[in-house]
């Protein structure tokens, strides 16, 4: 079994497919530590190998835990609790059925709640945080068999949001929600990268969400898209009369590639869960034959950043589909990309050429060193272990963590062994 774009091959063949949070538990306490690892299984968007193991993959793919809200002392919905396996398509369509929202989407919908926030996923927006931020409780299976809930203002909910699935299978997450609003998404082509490195921060700040599209060569950026909210954002920046040209008609963000997947565009309003994602859920997201990474830096260093991988802009265009450059609000989960930092995420959507990738990663690696880059854990990156634990400053305190709690390592796999710092 593979992951959804084929770049990795699962260890094992033994794949467990449980329907309730009761046949997790059972699993768990079933599979002994000497018979080998546990590893929970999303929706296998992971290009990395954080969820492989030579145990028992628990699939959470036919988890049945129905959406139910939770109600404010006046009445008004404050929280849902979701299934881990649950897409965030499945969670955006309950939520706006009942007049609700989240505050932000990743750029795919196809994506399982549980995964996206453990490995610390995020959309886009100078005033959004990661999808971990909008977690209230997570209940997880521990090593025992027994079902824990940690919650929000749990000593240990900080290192559990974004626990890499060390800890635990989760089983059903609690997230914040708020009312329902419309989003209307425009995209600009070619906008010059003098106007757009001297604008940054307005055009990152110039719509609820926004991403910009390159492959680090040439004098213009490849795509602007613009996901405002008429309720809340302000003026809009002016990209025309910065040089780029509005899109007349619908467009992929992949040079080349139908738009018929992409959510729609040219200004025309529509419910949150349609518009904050970048791709719709019912084709096959992204490009498919693709490997990705990225790499998440202060916001307050992106110009240079930017610059300095326009520099070797030769060494990455050829190895592109494209890249994604986004805002990331600070949030407080100790290993997401954006602790404790307004954050730009540095996307890269690649062709699927491992070997090559493999070889130009250690020089944007070394080109981003100086603007202290994290690594996304669900993507392919090269930084060493003693890179890591420079980059995630609770690295440590996370690793411990995991030895409380797991203390006979029935959850850990190599990728695990291979960055957390030991003893």
């Amino acid at each position: 079994m593979k992951n959804w774009a084929g770049n990795v091959e699962y260890s094992t063949h033994d794949v467990r497919h449980p329907t309730t949070p009761a046949e997790v538990a059972e699993i768990v306490a079933a599979v002994d530590a000497a018979d080998g690892q546990l590893k929970a299984l999303g929706s296998r968007h992971s290009f990395s190998l954080i969820a492989d193991t030579a145990g028992t993959l628990v699939a959470l793919d036919e988890l049945v835990v129905e959406p139910t809200l939770q109600l404010g002392d006046d009445g008004v919905a404050v929280s849902v609790r979701v299934g881990a396996g649950s897409t965030y398509a499945q969670v955006g369509a309950f939520l706006a059925a009942n007049d609700l929202a989240l505050p932000n989407l990743a750029s795919l919908p196809h994506i399982s709640v549980a995964g996206a926030v453990q490995t610390g996923t995020h959309g886009s927006g100078v005033r959004n945080g990661s999808l971990a931020s909008s977690v209230l409780a997570l209940e997880i299976v521990r090593a025992s068999g027994q079902l824990e809930i940690v919650r929000e203002h749990d000593p240990d909910f900080a290192a559990s949001v974004v626990g890499l699935g060390a800890l635990g299978i989760v089983t059903a997450v609690t997230l914040r929600v708020q009312p329902h609003f419309e989003v209307a998404q425009h995209v600009h082509e070619g906008l010059p990268w003098a106007a757009a490195l001297s604008n940054w921060s307005a055009i990152m700040s110039g719509g609820y969400s926004v991403s910009v599209f390159t492959t680090f060569q040439g004098e213009n950026t490849h795509q602007i898209w613009s996901k405002r909210r008429p309720d809340v954002d302000g003026p809009e920046v002016d990209l025309v009369a910065l040089g780029a040209t509005e899109a007349s008609v619908t467009v992929h963000p992949l040079p080349g590639v139908a738009a018929d997947s992409v959510t729609a565009q040219l200004r025309e309003p529509g419910p949150w869960n349609e518009r904050l994602a970048h791709f719709r859920s019912e084709f096959q997201p992204s490009h498919g034959e693709e490997i990705q990474s990225e790499y998440l830096i202060p916001a307050e260093h992106a110009v240079a950043a930017i610059t300095a991988l326009r520099a070797i802009g030769d060494r990455i265009a050829p190895l592109l589909h494209v890249s994604e450059l986004r805002s990331v609000a600070a949030d407080t989960a100790w290993l997401s990309p954006s602790y404790a930092r307004d954050s730009l995420a540095i996307h890269f959507t690649w062709k699927p050429l491992p070997e090559a990738i493999l070889a130009v990663l250690p020089l944007i690696e070394h080109t981003l060193e100086p603007f202290a880059p994290r690594p996304h854990w669900g993507k392919v990156a090269t930084m060493s272990p003693a890179g890591l634990a420079r980059a995630y400053p609770r690295l440590g305190d996370f690793a411990a963590h995991v030895r409380r709690v797991d203390p006979a390592g029935r959850f850990m796999n190599p990728y695990l062994k291979r960055v957390l710092p030991h003893d």
